[in-house]
Formats: structure tokens, C-alpha cells, sequence
């Protein structure tokens, strides 16, 4: 039973350095132009979140050699690439979902006052 609880109190603690925003005083954050990176684990990779402004955009991921973002199979000689390159991933995801989303017809919205 001890073994039990220590274990889930490890799990817990460790859940809480991983979810440290970049505000946290003792998150290991990498300031970047334009972006926030903020540690999560890993030796090789190491896995960061990416932050634009206040919102987190995706992750990135330090290797030996170079950097990744797992959106593309591109290498990356500096994270702030590697951050551009998911940034604008996911402008152009938001712009393609953005345009197959079909908007309510006239009925529809007349419906919804009703």
C-alpha cells in the first residue's frame, strides 16, 4: 500500500512539472522572437511546448543534431524555425477548417432566434 502511494504521489508531482505554464517561476522556459519554450521532458528528444502570445501552439522536440516539430519531416538547425514551421502550420490548418466549414443558411439562423 505505501509503495502504491508514493507511486501515484511521484506521478503527481512529476504531472505538475510537466504542466508548469511559462509564467511558473520555476519552468525552464527558452525565450525565442516570438515564442515561449517551456520544458516538458525528455533527454534526447527533448520535448518542449511552443507558446505564441499566451496560447500554446503545438510541440517541438531538441535533438542531438538538430530540431523538429513533428507537423513535418523537416530538420531544423534553430528552434525558432522549427516554432515558424508549426506556427504556420497551424495558420494554415485553421485557414483549411475555416473554409470547409459550411456557414448556416438563412433558415438555419432563423430557426436558432425562435
Amino acid at each position: 500500500m505505501i509503495t502504491t502511494f508514493l507511486q501515484q504521489t511521484e506521478l503527481e508531482e512529476s504531472l505538475d512539472k510537466i504542466l508548469l505554464p511559462p509564467s511558473d517561476p520555476n519552468a525552464e522556459v527558452q525565450e525565442i522572437p516570438g515564442y515561449k519554450l517551456v520544458y516538458v521532458n525528455g533527454a534526447c528528444p527533448r520535448n518542449y511546448r511552443v507558446y505564441k502570445a499566451h496560447s500554446m501552439i503545438g510541440v517541438i522536440f531538441q535533438h542531438i543534431t538538430h530540431w523538429s516539430n513533428g507537423v513535418d519531416s523537416l530538420r531544423y538547425a534553430k528552434p525558432v524555425d522549427a516554432a515558424v514551421g508549426l506556427g504556420d502550420f497551424m495558420k494554415v490548418t485553421r485557414v483549411s477548417k475555416a473554409t470547409t466549414e459550411q456557414l448556416p443558411t438563412e433558415e438555419e439562423l432563423l430557426e436558432q432566434r425562435i
